[in-house]
């Protein structure tokens, strides 16, 4: 895949990685909201039907947004972070913005670091680039958290 995307001009590959990432995303999350529903209507509810799942709704519903775009960053949780924000009842107000945030990030991320690190493995460019790209994205994945738990601590949210 990485040579079909290296083939592509930089900006059509990116709006395919953006679309892909958007449609998984927004299908994951209509999965979890269909699972709830279908849920509710079953013996399941009594499930959801508990202080602290409605404690942890009202949390993702104020909060969530954020952690459904940093989810995007992460290797193996976007799926699971999508699915509980449909499980959860996130409203689509806030789940769709922090979706297509998320889903822009992961595609520079992917068209980026992903394929320079693909470059580097194949010699078409220095490791040292790489580097310089990953401390760009920790650094920023870390300015990003700061934020995110000052905003929750000025909320009155304590940390676990």
């Amino acid at each position: 895949m990485e040579r079909w995307i290296g083939a592509l001009p930089v900006g059509v590959a990116f709006g395919v990685l953006f679309l892909g990432a958007f449609v998984r995303g927004g299908a994951t999350y209509w999965v979890g909201s269909r699972l709830r529903r279908g849920g509710e209507a079953s013996s399941w509810a009594r499930r959801f039907d508990t202080p602290v799942v409605q404690r942890a709704e009202r949390w993702v519903s104020r909060f969530g947004a954020p952690l459904v775009s940093l989810g995007f960053l992460t290797v193996g949780l976007q799926s699971a972070i999508n699915l509980a924000a449909g499980l959860l009842r996130m409203p689509a107000r806030r789940f769709i913005p922090a979706l297509v945030v998320g889903a822009l990030a992961w595609a520079t991320l992917y068209l980026t670091v992903g394929l320079a690190v693909v470059d580097a493995a194949f010699g078409r460019i220095s490791w040292v680039w790489v580097l310089v790209a990953v401390a760009g994205v920790v650094l920023v994945s870390l300015a990003v958290s700061r934020f995110i738990r000052r905003r929750a601590e000025a909320a009155g949210v304590a940390r676990s």
